[in-house]
């Protein structure tokens, strides 16, 4: 049931529009939290990340539900592209650490980690909210350049494009710093 009340709490904001407020050019909120790859715990930490390299960091409404399950396939599946440009990925949902866990290891396939965000601080910061759901992540990817600065930034609820959009992006970025 709490399954079925999520997707039709998501199809009905569907309609809504929404638009993140973090412009690109502005410095990304750093954050760390708990995270989980492969259904081990560890600290993520974003300035950590960005040392490494570009970060890709895309929110999402809540494991396990369609779309996002769709999304993290997505996501797993083009890893290799990302590691390629030198960019790390991870998503984040207001799901506790538990449910992470299992979502890390079954629909992110052990590839990249996702984030807890319980108490929707990151998701704030980043103003990726759901309008009318609050309670939920609005589906927003961002592309971080290792200096801190966001270079794009992409909010749309259907889960289809955000990985060729971020992909472009870095590579767009990669050509202008000629890194890979």
């Amino acid at each position: 049931m709490k399954k079925y009340l999520a997707v039709g709490l998501l199809a009905a904001s569907a309609a809504i529009p929404a638009h993140a407020a973090l412009d690109v050019g502005v410095m990304a909120p750093h954050f760390v939290t708990q995270a989980s790859l492969g259904g081990k715990e560890f600290r993520f930490s974003l300035a950590a990340a960005l040392k490494k390299g570009p970060v890709v960091l895309y929110f999402y409404p809540a494991a396990f539900t369609k779309g996002c399950t769709i999304e993290a396939h997505d996501f797993a599946d083009a890893i290799d592209k990302y590691q390629a440009l030198g960019a790390t990925v991870i998503g984040v949902s207001h799901d506790d650490i538990e449910k992470l866990n299992r979502f890390s290891v079954s629909e992110c396939r052990s590839k990249f980690p996702v984030a807890a965000d319980p108490d929707q601080s990151i998701m704030k910061s980043y103003d990726a909210v759901l309008p009318v759901f609050t309670q939920y992540a609005n589906r927003t990817s961002y592309v971080i350049a290792p200096d801190g600065k966001i270079i794009y930034m992409y909010t749309d609820l259907q889960p289809d494009k955000h990985v060729a959009n971020t992909l472009a992006a870095l590579r767009k970025w990669a050509a202008k710093h000629k890194t890979h």
